[in-house]
């Protein structure tokens, strides 16, 4: 089975989705799966034109000769996408809003009833698959990720996929300095793999593992109050760099 994996956090590999990220990819791994995992940021994707150029010029192929070329062939051919996002401004980062305008290509102009909805019909040659989301929050509460969520259900009805899931890791800024301080979060990078492995062997990830991916890591009051000095302590470095000059 093939997965295409896309990470969109411009940290990239050094992002805290990152962390939720690479044991489910492990996991799927550990069930059979070929996994690809491409970083948006070291992509070079134009935005999209608006141009129609891949639905009646060149149907099928995008205007623009770019790496969106190579990953929506790939795309083309997985069972399995897995996009990868932290929370920015209540939905996903630049680079995948960018990424998902760019995949017009998979489908055609046309109009079809679906479920009794207006769709376009997926292009030919595109396989019917899943899709699951991985998404990182920098604020405490799940229903940030409510946005987004409705975003990536939309998504996948337009593109005809199924929403297999979402990996959410509310307030997980604490994810990094918890793992230095020693504390004990392990059961959480655990659950992303099972995560991984129920998906390639069941086809979905079940309510109970999400949750464990979801879990609270400390009281609200705490992480608020932590993050704020970790910010003050952030700010107080740069301004002292400034003053020098540097």
């Amino acid at each position: 089975m093939k997965v295409i994996t896309i990470n969109s956090s411009p940290r990239a590999e050094k992002s805290n989705t990152s962390l939720i990220l690479n044991p489910f990819i492990e996991g799927m791994e550990e069930a059979g799966a070929e996994v690809e995992l491409f970083y948006a940021k070291k992509l070079e994707i134009n935005p999209c034109r608006g141009c129609f150029y891949c639905w009646v010029r060149h149907p099928g192929e995008c205007y623009y000769k770019d790496d969106m070329n190579m990953l929506n062939s790939k795309l083309r051919n997985a069972e399995i996408w897995v996009f990868a996002t932290p929370v920015y401004c209540d939905g996903v980062t630049g680079l995948m809003k960018n990424l998902m305008d760019r995949m017009i290509p998979l489908a055609e102009p046309f109009i079809e009833l679906r479920d009794d909805h207006c769709r376009h019909p997926t292009r030919d040659g595109t396989k019917k698959g899943k899709l699951v989301l991985v998404s990182n929050c920098g604020f405490w509460e799940m229903d940030n990720f409510e946005p987004l969520l409705i975003h990536m259900k939309a998504f996948c009805k337009n593109i005809n996929r199924e929403f297999a899931g979402a990996l959410l890791r509310p307030h997980g800024e604490a994810l990094r300095p918890m793992m230095e301080m020693g504390v004990a979060i392990d059961d959480v990078f655990e659950a992303a793999r099972e995560a991984g492995r129920e998906l390639i062997k069941a086809g979905k990830i079940s309510e109970d593992t999400q949750n464990r991916v979801s879990r609270p890591l400390l009281p609200r009051d705490v992480y608020v109050q932590f993050a704020n000095q970790a910010f003050s302590k952030w700010m107080g470095y740069w301004k002292e760099k400034l003053v020098k000059g540097q």
